[in-house]
């Protein structure tokens, strides 16, 4: 599942080397310009935070999506093929025409059945939230939930398809589902003889920013499929591409593996420093409460910081994954608490919102205002030594066995988990960010053969 809001939403690793199953991996600003605080947001009521500006968007799209060159290579590896396909309502094109709808109109395209991930083929499910199969409304195609009684497709499912395309937008961040989907998608797709087809999509967070721990195996789980940094820096087909090269990443014997059929159809014009808003396209809510790029950021900054810790994030109904908020502690002495911490590109701004009552409320918006200083996982780990300071015990150390299962499976990392059990208040966070920092760059590096962009 995706962290749910409000609370929340592999191998071990000698330096210089991070082992995936068998592949060897060696491992190791600002916002759009608002008012200053205290302006009023007539949608919402709440009151904006200041951010400093990015340079001017493009008038319009600059990139072409997987979709686009699909489409202008005339549908060529697709022509005259039985296809399914993954996607959800953020699968369009530049314009923000839906896929469904493209390879509809495609004279020379078959498409027959669908796939819903988590939140479904409209992406407006709850967190977490099983989903069962239907029937596509506006298509009047069969949809196949992966986030039901089934989370890959079934050999039924698949019989007579020649080609799975998938189309999905993720936002570069390990625990969000998207890139589970597409794993367990190619794993059932290559283990049926049908051929996988990944039309790719930016990473909203560019292909730069590499940050946080990897996944240990034993934590392997449907929001972590990928031994990777939890803000890994590819896109879902370079990610794909690991899959497939990479021995031991898909849990299939290396024979299917080899013998799996994997295109990528890359971007056009898209380049690894871009940020959502160069891109120049419209963001299309992935999930509820990822609704924008603000929110995007937010997730991979403050999602693990609100897991099981008393952190919540979200401000009445505005600002998910950008406020934040304690049980006891006023905004002012969080944000004099966050502040002392002095965190690289980060400020904290108190501002209010309405509740669910409609009530003013008022918590704590994380800006930042440094993007090239920005490390977007360091904060949620100073979130959680601070619960640990603000509770009378240690909150990790008397987490049930489940609740303590949440938070691993989205973290990740062992040796964290164990220090902020013993250690609590105490934690080394400092030690574990230079390590973790460490260990990203050399998996940046060793990751780059995957690269379909510059």
């Amino acid at each position: 599942m995706l962290l749910r809001p409000p609370l929340a939403l592999l191998l071990k690793i000698t330096f210089g080397t991070l082992m995936v199953g068998a592949f060897v991996l060696a491992v190791g600003c600002a916002t759009r310009a608002a008012p200053p605080p205290g302006a009023a947001n007539q949608a919402t009521g709440a009151t904006k935070p200041f951010r400093l500006p990015p340079p001017a968007p493009p008038a319009g799209p600059v990139v072409m999506l997987g979709i686009d060159v699909l489409e202008a290579q005339n549908f060529a590896p697709v022509a005259g093929k039985k296809i399914g396909l993954l996607t959800h309502a953020a699968g369009v094109n530049r314009l923000g025409v839906s896929t469904v709808e493209v390879l509809r109109r495609a004279r020379n395209v078959r498409l027959v059945s669908l796939f819903a991930p988590e939140h479904g083929l409209y992406s407006a499910e709850g967190a977490g939230k099983d989903v069962a199969d239907t029937v596509d409304r506006r298509s009047g195609l069969p949809i196949y939930s992966l986030h039901g009684v089934n989370r890959r497709p079934t050999p039924a499912q698949l019989k007579g398809l020649d080609a799975l395309l998938i189309d999905l937008q993720d936002i570069g961040v390990r625990s969000y589902t998207y890139n589970v989907v597409m794993r367990y998608a190619m794993e059932a797709c290559f283990l049926a003889g049908v051929e996988v087809v990944v039309l790719d999509r930016p990473n909203p967070l560019g292909g730069l920013k590499v940050d946080g721990p990897l996944l240990d195996r034993e934590w392997m789980s449907g929001v972590g499929a990928f031994c990777v940094p939890y803000v890994h820096g590819l896109t879902l087909g370079e990610l794909a591409r690991m899959a497939k090269d990479a021995p031991g990443v898909l849990a299939v014997p290396d024979k299917v593996r080899a013998r799996g059929r994997l295109t990528v159809i890359p971007m056009r014009g898209w380049r690894r420093s871009m940020r959502w808003p160069e891109t120049g396209l419209t963001y299309v809510p992935t999930s509820p409460y990822v609704q924008d790029f603000a929110a995007v950021m937010g997730y991979a900054m403050v999602g693990l910081g609100c897991e099981q810790s008393g952190f919540t994030h979200g401000i009445g109904r505005s600002y998910p994954f950008r406020g934040l908020s304690f049980r006891g502690r006023t905004p002012d002495q969080l944000i004099k608490d966050l502040a002392a911490l002095k965190l690289p590109g980060l400020n904290f701004v108190k501002v209010s919102a309405p509740n669910g009552d409609n009530k003013p409320t008022t918590g704590v918006y994380v800006e930042v205002i440094d993007w090239d200083d920005w490390r977007p996982t360091e904060l949620s780990f100073y979130l959680m030594r601070l619960a640990c300071r603000y509770a009378p015990q240690n909150p990790y150390a008397k987490l049930s066995p489940v609740r303590a299962r949440t938070l691993n499976i989205h973290v990740g990392s062992t040796a964290w988990w164990n220090a902020l059990k013993r250690d609590g208040a105490r934690v080394d966070v400092e030690g574990f960010l230079r390590n973790w920092r460490a260990k990203n760059l050399i998996f940046q590096q060793q990751s780059r053969k995957y690269w379909l962009y510059q």
